[in-house]
């Protein structure tokens, strides 16, 4: 299973992009993979074609009416590991003894 990390924004529209990463968050939340949403960007849990399939969705969104789009991806790769996206922070906080922020 990959964790994938990634954030997607145009450049040259204005300092809130808010209306185009709606787009994109709109796009994973419909496809069924798992993820999770941060302030930075979003993290998505799955098969690697499938993870990648979804980030393609939203680049081919995008690039409708963005003529720059600036994307930083980044992925994690474990065999046979699922529930990854909620396990790595419950074993952290297992650790400490204290739930955390998320």
């Amino acid at each position: 299973m990959v964790l994938l990390e990634f954030s997607m924004s145009p450049l040259g529209k204005g300092e809130s992009v808010g209306k185009y990463v709606s787009r994109s968050l709109d796009i994973i939340d419909k496809s069924g993979v798992d993820y999770r949403l941060n302030p930075m960007g979003t993290v998505l849990e799955g098969e690697w074609d499938e993870v990648f399939g979804v980030v393609r969705k939203c680049y081919e969104k995008m690039k409708k009416d963005c003529g720059r789009i600036s994307c930083t991806i980044k992925v994690d790769y474990r065999k046979g590991h699922k529930g990854r996206l909620a396990g790595k922070v419950a074993s952290v906080e297992k650790k400490l003894k204290r739930k955390l922020k998320t």
